[in-house]
């Protein structure tokens, strides 16, 4: 698949496709106070609602999903006004660059930067301190999770009050997990994608896609050491009742290994994260979809939180896909599930 995108021109494939997800612009919104603005140069909107507050805000800094690759703020317009109004915060949605222009961690460290800027200047925002959350769906569960860590450690900014993260991409270490082979052909992210945009991201290319796939660009000693993390053995049994598939153990190829063996750091693959990390970690919200690739993705992460004493909120969508909660009123069609799991965010926000 990736062999066949390059054929036909890959960039030219990424920029049709972000043409057709990239959103209708919105007219103004009774409600809220949108604007434009640049967050230490990364391109930022913010969504104010316009009625007065007792007290200072919420704040929340939202990352889109769409691969590392596609995505802006105009395709999650709908989804950050939706979060702004219906649980009053003050909502930040980053605009940060995409692969495979720009590979890791420039992403990353958009997110962080802009996440930074907005610690700094809360109350040019009215934005209490004790109350500021990273909110992201996707491969921007991805970033909000590795911001989160980021930040966990740092005593000169405010504590993040949050994580939210919405079916998240969280390593690339084991494309077998149980529902990566439960769902692999299941719209809207097919497993082959998954690793075709986790190496978009990563390399700018999706050249050992096959290899990555099969598991054999990992060295055994390693995969041994992270097995405690990733491994269908911390997914609650009902969710194998769909079928297993253990990894067949492949042959390591050490070439291959050496072009994406920066898969391990934590910043891009939040999962292999050190314990000393991650019991720093604030309350998180965590919402899986049953028909997703990337669904034990969550259910592990969710794990570790847990075993390492952080308190988690668990929100599993049994009839969800992969995206739904971006299909939220999308060219006037919703799901009823996308709609639930956008209310359990917002019911979470507001217990905060």
């Amino acid at each position: 698949q990736g062999r066949i995108l390059e054929k036909t021109g890959l960039c030219s494939q990424i920029t049709f496709g972000r043409y057709v997800r990239q959103g209708r612009k919105l007219g103004l919104d009774p409600k809220l106070f949108i604007q434009d603005l640049q967050f230490n140069e990364v391109p930022v909107r913010v969504y104010q609602p316009k009625a007065t507050s007792d007290g200072r805000r919420r704040g929340i800094l939202f990352f889109h999903g769409g691969g590392w690759v596609f995505g802006s703020l105009d395709t999650y317009e709908k989804v950050c006004r939706y979060l702004s109004r219906e649980s009053e915060s003050v909502v930040v949605s980053v605009q940060y660059r995409l692969a495979p222009e720009h590979k890791y961690p420039a992403a990353y460290e958009d997110c962080l930067n802009a996440t930074q800027h907005f610690l700094q200047h809360l109350e040019h925002y009215g934005v209490d301190p004790a109350r500021v959350t990273v909110c992201g769906d996707s491969a921007g569960g991805n970033l909000a999770a590795a911001v989160s860590q980021t930040l966990a450690g740092r005593s000169d900014l405010p504590k993040l009050r949050a994580q939210i993260l919405l079916y998240p991409g969280l390593q690339a270490l084991d494309f077998n997990l149980p529902s990566y082979h439960q769902n692999r052909g299941v719209p809207l992210l097919f497993r082959e994608r998954a690793a075709f945009f986790a190496l978009l991201y990563l390399n700018g290319d999706a050249l050992h896609m096959q290899e990555v796939l099969e598991g054999s660009h990992i060295p055994p000693d390693m995969r041994l050491k992270y097995t405690k993390w990733v491994s269908p053995d911390n997914i609650p049994e009902k969710f194998k009742v769909r079928g297993v598939r253990p990894l067949r153990p492949t042959d390591f190829i050490a070439e291959v290994y050496e072009t994406v063996k920066r898969f391990c750091e934590p910043n891009l693959c939040p999962l292999l994260a050190e314990d000393s990390v991650v019991q720093q970690l604030p309350e998180s919200f965590i919402l899986t979809c049953e028909y997703d690739v990337l669904r034990d993705d969550g259910l592990l992460y969710k794990k570790r939180l847990e075993d390492n004493g952080v308190r988690v909120t668990w929100y599993h969508l049994e009839d969800g896909f992969h995206g739904i909660i971006s299909l939220y009123d999308y060219c006037g069609f919703s799901f009823p599930s996308g709609k639930r799991g956008l209310d359990s965010v917002v019911n979470f926000l507001k217990s905060l």
